[in-house]
């Protein structure tokens, strides 16, 4: 089930940045990132609600807190610099490039969550890192 759930979230990506991009084109990307995160905060609280977890909430270990927040400010983060390359760039070369996240996910997956990889893994990336690049350093 997280496969679909995982394909269902980057072809969901994917329309953000399309409609993201269009968005953009007379605004200040700060400002259509805070645009686009007021929909966030309203639409994940409402899930929240409507699920009846809000009481969870007083629950959260306070070093599970720590973590969700700082999270929480690098994809703040993130998302600004993301919003910043989509406006100076075209989407279908910038985008790729943000997927590189995924070789550092894997990495920093090894380091502090101690998870194992294999040879296909780290092949696997390696593809995804060289295909991404080779899209965002392509020439008109």
């Amino acid at each position: 089930m997280w496969i679909l759930f995982s394909l269902l979230a980057a072809l969901a990506s994917s329309i953000v940045v399309t409609l993201s991009k269009m968005g953009i084109k007379h605004v200040d990307s700060s400002i259509a990132f805070a645009i686009q995160s007021i929909c966030i905060l309203v639409v994940s609280w409402g899930v929240v609600i409507g699920q009846g977890t809000l009481s969870d909430v007083s629950r959260i270990d306070r070093k599970v807190w720590f973590y969700l927040i700082v999270a929480g400010i690098i994809t703040c983060i993130s998302s600004l610099l993301s919003f910043r390359a989509l406006k100076l760039g075209d989407a279908a070369r910038t985008s790729p490039l943000d997927k590189v996240s995924l070789v550092f996910t894997i990495v920093l997956a090894v380091i502090f969550l101690k998870e194992k990889v294999n040879g296909q893994v780290i092949f696997g990336a390696v593809l995804m890192a060289a295909g991404a690049i080779l899209i965002a350093l392509a020439r008109e």
